[in-house]
């Protein structure tokens, strides 16, 4: 009879442990990083620091452009956040597989909200290939950028109080070929930058002109032009 009080009073004594003042529950315990599926926190943690708290207005590309959200699958947006980008920047593997800390379903997780979150119009017509052929002609090049981005980033790149320098080689150190198209392609709306459709009274670039415009930036990164 005895032993049986103490047991229940055992209990009970645990029980009210379990109630005490202060005592974490277990929905309040901190998940492990593998744990975490919030994009908010998944996306500020690894992405936002250069594309932006909200997708825009970061050193990197614009996310919440709904053109390069339309103009980008869902295997470049993967490649890019397993993958990383330009050796020596941020943009670094963030994949388990691939030495970084991100599990595939949290890769899943990031490419399904930026798609649930930024892509908010239809693909336009006519957009360029996300990938160049590398067929660009550098003189063609030449040109046709003092004509289009001319006005803001100086006829020769080298930037203007409205525009950066595209020919400065600590920033072509930074960027693949690939970055550069996608500047062309998809603009920065967030910065007051157009995409391929360029502004009044010019036309649409048409693939060989974006390829072009490459050409001759990435000239500079080689010591050509």
């Amino acid at each position: 009879m005895r032993t049986g009080a103490v047991l229940l009073l055992a209990a009970t004594l645990l029980a009210a442990c379990d109630r005490l003042p202060g005592r974490p529950q277990e929905a309040d315990r901190p998940l492990r990083p593998r744990e975490v599926m919030s994009f908010a926190q998944l996306y500020g943690e690894n992405c936002a620091g250069c594309h932006g708290a909200n997708g825009m207005l970061g050193p990197a590309t614009a996310l919440a452009n709904p053109t390069y959200m339309a103009w980008a699958d869902d295997a470049v947006l993967r490649r890019a956040i397993t993958q990383g980008g330009v050796p020596g920047t941020s943009a670094h593997a963030f994949a388990i597989s691939a030495g970084g800390s991100l599990t595939d379903a949290q890769i899943d997780a990031l490419i399904h909200e930026m798609r649930a979150q930024w892509t908010t119009t239809p693909a336009p017509s006519g957009l360029p290939p996300y990938a160049g052929d590398g067929g660009g002609d550098v003189g063609r090049g030449a040109t046709l950028f003092a004509q289009r981005c001319g006005s803001c980033h100086d006829p020769n790149g080298k930037g203007t109080p409205y525009g950066g320098s595209v020919t400065d080689a600590a920033y072509l150190t930074l960027v693949s070929d690939q970055a550069l198209r996608t500047a062309v392609v998809a603009g920065r709306p967030d910065l007051g930058m157009p995409d391929w459709r360029s502004a009044p009274p010019w036309p649409p670039l048409a693939p060989q002109q974006v390829s072009d415009l490459v050409a001759w930036m990435a000239s500079h990164r080689k010591g050509g032009a």
